[in-house]
C-alpha cells in the first residue's frame, strides 16, 4: 500500500487533512454541530457539554477535516490559545437567541482575532449564527453587527444562519471553508 498512497498523494486523489478549531462560548451548539457533520452512522444520539475539548472527524468532498471542538465554558477558554498555532481553519459558532452574552462572544473573538498565532494569518474564519429555530434569535445580519465581523479586513470570514438539529446551514458553510482552505492549499 505504501506505493499506491505515494502515487495517490502525487496525483492529488488523496484527501487533504486539514486541523480546524471549533470555538465559541458554551451551549452554542459547537458539539452538535461537529456530531451533526459526521456520517449518520458515526453521529452520537446524547450531546453532552465539552469539558476540555474533543477531537473529531469528518469528511467533505475533498477534505478530511480533523475538528478541536473546545469547551467554551469560561474556566477553559484559556485553553484555546494553545491550539491556534496548528488551526488551519476556525468555526466559530454564535448562539443566535443568547442576546446577554453576545458581547462576551464578541470579547472572547476579539481576543482571539489579536493573539500574535492567528492576528498575521489569513486564516478563514466560519461563523454559525446557530439557533435559528428559537424564537428569540437574532438574524445572522444581526449577529454580524452585534460581532461586528466587517472589521475583519485581513482573513476571509463568512456567517451561515444555523439549525445544528435539525443540520440547516451546515453545509453551506463547510462548503464555503473547504474552497477557502483549498484557495490557501493551492
Amino acid at each position: 500500500m505504501g506505493l499506491l498512497d505515494r502515487l495517490s498523494g502525487l496525483l492529488g486523489l488523496r484527501k487533504k487533512e486539514v486541523h480546524v478549531l471549533c470555538l465559541g462560548l458554551d451551549n452554542s451548539g459547537k458539539t452538535t454541530i461537529i456530531n451533526k457533520l459526521k456520517p449518520s452512522n458515526a453521529q452520537s444520539q446524547d450531546i453532552v457539554p465539552t469539558i476540555g475539548f474533543s477531537v473529531e472527524k469528518f469528511k467533505s468532498s475533498s477534505l478530511n477535516f480533523t475538528v478541536f471542538d473546545m469547551s467554551g465554558q469560561g474556566r477553559y477558554r484559556n485553553l484555546w490559545e494553545h491550539y491556534y498555532k496548528d488551526g488551519q481553519a476556525i468555526i466559530f459558532v454564535i448562539d443566535s437567541s443568547d442576546k446577554l452574552r453576545m458581547v462576551v462572544a464578541k470579547e472572547e473573538l476579539d481576543t482571539l482575532l489579536n493573539h500574535p498565532d492567528i492576528k498575521h494569518r489569513r486564516i478563514p474564519i466560519l461563523f454559525f449564527a446557530n439557533k435559528m429555530d428559537l424564537r428569540d434569535a437574532v438574524t445572522s445580519v444581526k449577529v454580524s453587527q452585534l460581532l461586528c465581523l466587517e472589521n475583519i479586513k485581513d482573513k476571509p470570514w463568512h456567517i451561515c444562519a444555523s439549525d445544528a438539529i435539525k443540520g440547516e446551514g451546515l453545509q453551506e458553510g463547510v462548503d464555503w471553508l473547504q474552497d477557502q482552505i483549498q484557495a490557501v492549499k493551492t
